[in-house]
C-alpha cells in the first residue's frame, strides 16, 4: 500500500469492556491494520483493550462516553488530537462520544477536515439527542431493521447516506457442529449439576428489564408443567444499577418453586461453549433488536434457536431458521411451538450467513469511498 492510499481511522466508543458495538471496533480495528492502514481508538478502557494493542491498533484512554458536562472540554482537545495525528476518518459508534466527534468536526476547515461516519447500533428513543447518530457523512445501519428505523423516525435523513452492512460472525471461531472438548462440560455440569441430564434452554444478555428475563422464567415453569426435562440457564451479568432487579428474578424463581430448573450463571467468558451444549437457545426481548448477534452465533454453531418476531433477531430467523420463529405476547403460542422444537428439533441449515468478513469488507470499502467523495 502507497502512502497516498494508507488511511488514518479513529474509532470512538465509551469503553472497551464487553458487548457487541466493542467487540466490532475491535475487529475494525485489526482488520484496518491487516490493510496496513493506522488504526486509532479512543475509549475509557475495559478488558478488550490488550487485544487491540497486540493487534497493532492504538488506544488512547478518555472519558469520552460520559454523560455529564464535563466531558465537553473534550472537544476542543479532540480537535487539536485530529489535528495532530492527521486523522482521515472519524467513525463515531456511540451518541456522547459522537457529539463530541461532531462539535470538533464542525469547528475545523470544511475542505481539510476529516471524513465523519456514524454506526447507528441501536434503537434508540427518537430525540435530539439520538439525532446525531445520523448525522454521519456516511451512516451505518448494522441491519434493515436500523435502517427502517432511521428512514421512520428521523425521514430528513437522505437515504443514499445510510448503508446497511450487517454484523457479521467468524465462521472460524463459530463452526457448525462445533462442540466444547469433554473436559469443559464435565466442569461445567460440576458446577450446575441441576442441568446434567436435561434439556438446556439458554437465554444469554445482561441482566436488565429488556432482555425478556420473566418470559423465560414463566417459559421455563409451562414446559415444567408440560412434563418436559428441561434446565434453563439465564447467562449474563448484572451491573451495580441492576442489582435489585437481579434479586427480584431470583425471588421469583424461588417463588415459583423453580430453583432447581433455573441457573444463574452470571458473567461468562465461555458463552460460545454454553450456546454450544444448549438444545434450544432464546431471544426473548420485549423491545426490537438492532441486530441480534448471540443468535447468530448459535445459528451458526448449529443450535437451534427460537425468538420473538420482530427487529434485527426476527430478521435473522426469517432468513435462517424461520421455525424459530415466536409469537409475540402470545407465551401459549410460543410455548407450543419451543416444546415442538425440544421435542422434534429442526436441524439448523449450515452456511455462512451473515459471514464477518463481509462486514469488514464493506466497512473498509466504505471507508475508502468516503475518502474520494467530494466535499460538500
Amino acid at each position: 500500500m502507497t502512502e497516498e492510499n494508507k488511511l488514518t481511522v479513529l474509532q470512538l466508543v465509551p469503553v472497551l469492556e464487553s458487548g457487541g458495538v466493542e467487540r466490532g471496533t475491535l475487529e475494525i480495528a485489526q482488520a484496518l491494520v491487516e490493510h496496513g492502514h493506522r488504526a486509532l481508538v479512543i475509549s475509557a478502557g475495559g478488558r478488550l483493550v490488550a487485544p487491540l494493542v497486540a493487534s497493532g491498533a492504538e488506544h488512547f484512554a478518555w472519558t469520552i462516553g460520559e454523560k455529564s458536562f464535563k466531558t465537553l472540554l473534550l472537544v476542543g482537545k479532540l480537535r487539536k488530537f485530529l489535528l495532530e495525528q492527521k486523522v482521515d476518518i472519524i467513525h463515531a459508534r456511540s451518541r456522547v462520544p459522537a457529539w463530541i466527534a461532531w462539535l470538533a468536526w464542525r469547528g475545523m476547515n470544511p475542505a481539510t477536515r476529516p471524513r465523519f461516519v456514524t454506526t447507528v447500533h441501536g434503537m434508540y428513543g427518537a430525540n435530539r439527542y439520538s439525532r446525531i447518530m445520523t448525522q454521519g457523512e456516511r451512516v451505518i445501519a448494522v441491519s434493515n431493521t436500523v435502517r427502517d428505523y432511521i428512514l421512520r423516525e428521523y425521514p430528513d435523513t437522505p437515504p443514499w447516506r445510510i448503508q446497511v452492512i450487517h454484523r457479521g460472525v467468524d465462521g472460524h471461531a463459530y463452526p457448525h457442529g462445533w462442540k466444547p472438548d469433554p473436559v469443559w462440560q464435565q466442569a461445567f455440569y460440576a458446577q450446575l449439576p441441576g442441568a446434567a441430564g436435561k434439556q438446556i434452554l439458554t437465554l444469554p444478555g445482561r441482566i436488565t428489564r429488556l432482555k425478556g428475563h420473566e418470559d423465560f422464567i414463566e417459559l421455563i415453569a409451562r414446559l415444567k408443567r408440560r412434563g418436559l426435562p428441561v434446565h434453563g440457564l439465564i447467562v449474563g451479568g448484572a451491573s451495580a444499577s441492576k442489582q435489585r432487579y437481579l434479586h427480584k428474578l431470583r425471588y421469583r424463581v424461588r417463588s415459583m418453586e423453580l430453583a432447581a430448573d433455573i441457573s444463574f450463571t452470571g458473567q461468562r467468558d465461555d458463552l460460545k461453549n454454553i450456546l454450544a451444549i444448549s438444545d434450544l437457545v432464546l431471544s426473548l426481548s420485549t423491545q426490537p433488536e438492532s441486530f441480534g448477534r448471540t443468535t447468530l452465533e448459535a445459528l451458526r454453531l448449529g443450535v437451534p434457536t427460537a425468538g420473538y418476531d420482530r427487529g434485527g433477531v426476527g430478521e435473522i430467523l426469517r432468513r435462517i431458521y424461520p421455525v424459530g420463529l415466536l409469537p409475540l405476547d402470545h407465551l401459549d403460542e410460543s410455548c407450543q411451538r419451543i416444546t415442538q422444537l425440544l421435542q422434534h428439533p429442526e436441524p439448523v441449515p449450515a452456511g455462512a450467513f451473515y459471514p464477518l468478513q463481509a462486514m469488514l469488507d464493506q466497512t473498509l470499502t466504505l471507508y475508502a469511498q468516503v475518502v474520494r467523495t467530494p466535499r460538500r
